[in-house]
């Protein structure tokens, strides 16, 4: 299983992830305004964690790096779901679903989209 990804870093993969492109960390820190008041250094140390993780690729492009993701979002939200789910429900579905019908009424294409995932699920 790959390094975690912590909740800032999880912040700058959003954007590299929302990117038509490679990023520099000034168009990191361009996206995270508003959002988060992180200096240019924390950003780049950021980015160097990923890039350490294997999260992400640097390409040098003059003085500057362009940073481009290698985990794909889909694999990380898997990853991510299936540790919540090891973690607070034993692997088990059921009780996750149980919990959050609990704190919330469900919407009826909520409710419609989880019947056609059972429907899907039988044999």
């Amino acid at each position: 299983m790959p390094t975690p990804i912590s909740e800032a870093e999880a912040q700058v993969m959003e954007v590299l992830w929302a990117a038509a492109g490679p990023l520099c960390t000034e168009d990191v820190a361009a996206a995270l305004q508003g959002r988060q008041d992180w200096q240019l250094a924390t950003i780049k140390t950021l980015l160097n964690r990923l890039l350490n993780k294997g999260a992400v690729t640097a390409e040098k492009d003059g003085r500057r790096y362009l940073y481009t993701p290698l985990l794909k979002r889909e694999d990380w939200v898997g990853e991510q779901a299936t540790g919540l789910l090891d973690r607070l429900f034993g692997g088990s579905l059921a009780p996750l679903v149980a919990q959050f019908s609990s704190q919330r009424k469900l919407k009826p294409e909520e409710l419609a989209a989880l019947k056609q995932l059972l429907k899907d699920q039988e044999p």
